[in-house]
């Protein structure tokens, strides 16, 4: 099975590497270290296996779901292993949506990537064990958002570093349909500021 790899950091890259190389059944083809060079390397390098971080830096792709969803545009029929530190219940449930197959903590034990290519070449879903936990606990009280699905998009987006105007671009709304939905989610969530909505979507797992 030809795999690509892809994350920021080339710690995480070298253990990838190990991992995969110790299986005897996977040959590494491609490496990224962010999201537009990620694109460069699928569009000339075939691979039967897509293992990468969720949120990399990378100009127009350096949104974890926009860069899943052009990769699912571009690529339907590659499978998608998640290699990432997410613990947001909503975005988990985002990147399953846009066709990932497969999420891995990188809290997780080393046993854990190995189960998650195998389900995948099986033409199963994995899902490490603590976000499995997360899932089966996302009805408490403490993973509930008070937020709508578009509001959660905007804070996430917003938390990632776009602007209000780039993430209208992004949705094709306009400026004042954004602004709406941020002012809306800041209501719903009791905050008055942009630095304690930031702090939200950091501990609420939106970023990374």
């Amino acid at each position: 099975m030809r795999v690509v790899i892809a994350d920021d950091h080339s710690v995480v890259r070298v253990g990838l590497r190990i991992l995969i190389n110790a299986s005897r059944r996977c040959v590494i083809v491609g490496e990224a270290d962010n999201a537009d060079s990620l694109m460069n390397v699928l569009s000339s390098t075939p691979c039967d296996l897509l293992i990468t971080d969720f949120s990399m830096p990378g100009g127009q792709q350096a949104d974890g779901l926009k860069m899943l969803s052009t990769i699912q545009r571009h690529y339907p029929a590659l499978p998608v292993i998640l290699v990432t530190m997410f613990t947001s219940v909503a975005t988990a449930r985002a990147a399953l949506a846009q066709g990932v197959m497969a999420i891995v903590a990188k809290t997780a034990s080393a046993k854990e990537l190995p189960l998650a290519i195998n389900a995948v070449r099986e033409g199963r879903r994995y899902l490490s064990e603590s976000l499995r936990a997360l899932l089966a606990n996302s009805h408490n009280q403490l993973y509930e958002s008070p937020l709508s699905a578009k509001e959660h998009e905007v804070v996430r987006m917003l938390a990632s570093g776009m602007t209000v105007s780039e993430i209208a671009i992004h949705f094709k709304r306009s400026v004042s349909t954004i602004s709406k939905q941020k002012n809306m989610a800041m209501h719903r969530l009791g905050i008055s500021t942009d630095v304690d909505l930031f702090s939200y979507a950091r501990d609420s797992g939106m970023t990374y």
